[in-house]
């Protein structure tokens, strides 16, 4: 067990050390009784929610998907994705049991001794593919972010039973697995409102060429208002496909600056729009920036899977979308470039885009 003294750390390099080198995570931090933030975590005051205008009485949409064939729930998507780029999903056939079980998995693995998260940290992990951390990009931020997470890219069930951790392996693989249909219904419904008929084998490994599924971790948090669960971005995603516990603190940009809580509703799965899929519809379609504010009274979690293009594959807008002579917005990317830029470098709102932007 963690101590639950108050502790203060002398130098920055103890908090580094103890966070990110031993395997404690903020958790860690979190479980010591901190009475204040380190002052790694303060945030400038223009990215923490306080002074920020949040519009509470505004939400995105959330769409009954039980009648998938109705033509209004198809309408319902796309005018989600075009004007919003988030909506949440109920009655979506993932059994409630499945989504319970991540939820608790992800629970599980938070709760193993750091010496045993410590070897999933990018130097000891035994893949790329399997990556335990805090923050979001460490070495590149000015300010860390209130967070752990581990990070699990799919290649194979083969592989992701082999080196993904046992706590919570069969849980994600099974989540990710009952997914799949959804996502591809949601995807299916999105292309045909873009002129893309069929999804053939170029296509589906453009939209959901590979997946990797995050589980996040935001402790209690001391002087939740200094600093942030997650800085603003957009996703790079194709689409992500949320769970999340029912805490909150979720929330997406609106307009005039102004931020919209995603409150949970019980058994929805949060949908939104990333940037690969912004750039393939020119536009049509919005990845929207969106944050986690720190929480100073309840653990939270989320698991996020992201479909993503092959890192391979170079990403531009379809041809079908700019068949009646729409101009192209954005040029071709390789999306391993796009991808790399985006984790160069801390969270800053929608700037990756402006690396595909004509």
């Amino acid at each position: 067990m963690a101590p639950t003294l108050a502790v203060s750390f002398n130098e920055s390099s103890d908090i580094t050390e103890f966070v990110l080198n031993k395997g404690n995570g903020v958790k860690g931090l979190s479980e010591m009784g901190l009475e204040s933030l380190p002052k790694q975590y303060i945030q400038p005051l223009e990215e923490r929610m306080c002074g920020t205008k949040i519009m509470s009485h505004e939400s995105i949409p959330i769409i009954d998907m039980s009648k998938w064939d109705d033509p209004k729930v198809a309408e319902a998507i796309c005018e989600a994705a075009e004007k919003w780029g988030f909506f949440q999903i109920i009655n979506h056939g993932v059994p409630i049991e499945v989504l319970e079980n991540v939820k608790e998995a992800t629970h599980q693995f938070f709760r193993l001794p750091a010496e045993e998260k410590r070897k999933y940290l990018k130097e000891f992990s035994p893949s790329n593919n399997v990556r335990f951390g805090t923050s979001f990009s460490p070495e590149a931020e000015k300010a860390l972010e209130w967070k752990d997470y581990l990070s699990l890219f799919y290649v194979s069930e083969d592989e992701a039973s082999a080196l993904w951790p046992a706590v919570c392996k069969d849980q994600v693989l099974e989540y990710m697995k009952r997914s799949e249909t959804v996502i591809r219904k949601l995807l299916d419904v999105l292309m045909k409102n873009l002129n893309v008929t069929e999804i053939d084998e170029t296509k589906e490994s453009l939209l959901m060429g590979s997946k990797r599924t995050n589980l996040n971790y935001y402790p209690i948090c001391p002087n939740p208002e200094l600093t942030v669960g997650v800085g603003r971005h957009s996703d790079v995603s194709t689409l992500t496909f949320l769970l999340q516990d029912d805490i909150g603190g979720l929330y997406v940009r609106g307009n005039n600056d102004s931020w919209i809580p995603v409150p949970p509703v019980s058994g929805s799965i949060v949908i939104n729009v990333g940037d690969a899929l912004q750039i393939m519809s020119n536009g049509r379609y919005k990845s929207i920036e969106h944050r986690v504010i720190a929480n100073g009274s309840n653990n939270r979690i989320s698991v996020p899977i992201f479909i993503n293009p092959m890192p391979s594959d170079k990403i531009s807008p379809f041809p079908e979308v700019l068949a009646g002579g729409e101009k192209a917005v954005y040029k071709e990317v390789l999306y391993s470039d796009y991808v790399k830029h985006f984790f160069r470098k801390a969270h800053d709102g929608k700037k990756t885009i402006d690396l595909a932007k004509i």
